[in-house]
């Protein structure tokens, strides 16, 4: 994600950010994993959906996007956010937004009018086999406000903004102890009580177009967001020791794969329906957006504090790629969904698709958002 990490090493040395660096590379892969989950048979919406019928295969697919949810995007804001005031602090205002237009606006305007178009066409065309040219396609085509997966970019430039509103007004809190575990917790379960209400009037599945926000996980996206610029300021992350790390490691097993699972299969024996996850004044909700807060937080606690203590030395093949995590995220869908349709008329189970799909795209997408970053100016956006 767009940082500005590799300028910012006037401030910290470079030996202490190659962990965030690969964190973003972790974290990108699990967002191509995610959409190839998606495509064969977890909830959500995606492009092109080949879903598997295998009930069991469903539910395994089901806790994995529900996990990854629980946590890769907040982490994402929070990994974003960290190195804003340094940016900040050498840009000044004026610069600093031109910067955030630039990096953020681009991508944004690439993605809807060339992006967009390009893989809805090969959807139309491939997946669901309408006999039609590109030109044909897009004398009909009225979809060309699409931010995709990069409503997450729209809601970064959007935060920026804020941020640059706001900051001159305020002073960063400083010389603030990393929060304990009881505190950190406390805090989970309150985002998790606004996210409730937040669903209340926004439930999963609610999209604000056309810029994709889905509103009832933003409580946690703005709260990470927050972290990230105190945590850079109080230096918090220098702080994650591996016994908390340990610690929030086994609360977030336990919430996967003990309270997840007891949750559906109470849902399942009272005959709930499902459809009160989604929101509402209902306990599913509520037990729900509880899960979801203390198990992301759980997990981000848990991978930057092993991260920080066993990945944070340099490593060359690591080091090709962490550049391109910004490009690779930009154009994974092309990788997902052009490798999804190519295997469409294959006659063999969606979740064997899923084995070969999923390896294939991670790979792909890194090497083609790698190959990106040589072509004239790239480097200067991505």
């Amino acid at each position: 994600m767009p940082t500005d990490a590799p300028s910012s090493l006037t401030w910290r040395t470079q030996s202490k950010i190659h962990y965030l660096d690969y964190d973003k590379i972790l974290l990108t892969a699990l967002v191509i994993l995610h959409h190839v989950s998606i495509t064969y048979g977890a909830p959500g919406g995606w492009y092109y959906k080949q879903p598997t019928t295998d009930a069991m295969a469903k539910i395994g697919l089901t806790l994995l996007v529900a996990t990854n949810q629980s946590f890769f995007m907040g982490l994402f804001f929070l990994l974003s956010s960290y190195f804003i005031e340094p940016s900040y602090q050498r840009k000044g205002d004026q610069k600093f937004i031109l910067d955030r237009l630039k990096r953020l606006g681009i991508p944004l305007v690439f993605y809807s009018l060339v992006l967009s178009p390009v893989m809805n066409f090969l959807v139309y065309r491939y997946g669901h086999h309408h006999q039609v040219t590109f030109l044909q396609f897009l004398a009909g085509y009225d979809n060309w406000i699409d931010p995709g997966v990069l409503w997450f970019v729209a809601a970064l430039l959007l935060f920026n903004v804020v941020y640059v509103l706001f900051r001159p007004r305020y002073s960063l809190p400083d010389a603030l102890k990393l929060p304990s575990r009881s505190s950190i917790l406390w805090f989970a379960v309150a985002v998790g009580l606004i996210s409730f209400l937040v669903r209340l009037i926004f439930p999963v599945g609610w999209v604000l177009h056309p810029v994709g926000f889905q509103l009832c996980y933003f409580p946690q996206y703005v709260a990470f967001f927050a972290i990230g610029i105190v945590a850079q300021q109080n230096h918090w992350l220098d702080q994650l020791s591996l016994q908390l790390g340990k610690q929030f490691f086994r609360i977030a097993l336990v919430m996967v794969f003990m309270v997840f699972p007891l949750l559906f299969i109470v849902t399942t024996k009272l005959a709930l329906p499902m459809s009160s996850f989604n929101g509402g004044w209902n306990g599913q909700s509520l037990v729900l957006c509880l899960w979801e807060q203390i198990t992301g937080i759980s997990i981000s606690i848990a991978l930057l504090s092993y991260s920080r203590h066993h990945w944070n030395v340099s490593n060359v093949f690591f080091n090709t790629f962490a550049r391109s995590t910004y490009s690779t995220y930009i154009l994974h869908p092309l990788i997902v969904i052009g490798l999804s349709v190519l295997l469409a008329d294959v006659s063999i189970e969606p979740l064997i698709k899923l084995l070969i799909v999923a390896p294939l795209s991670i790979i792909l997408s890194f090497i083609v958002g790698k190959l990106v970053l040589k072509l004239p100016g790239a480097d200067k956006i991505l």
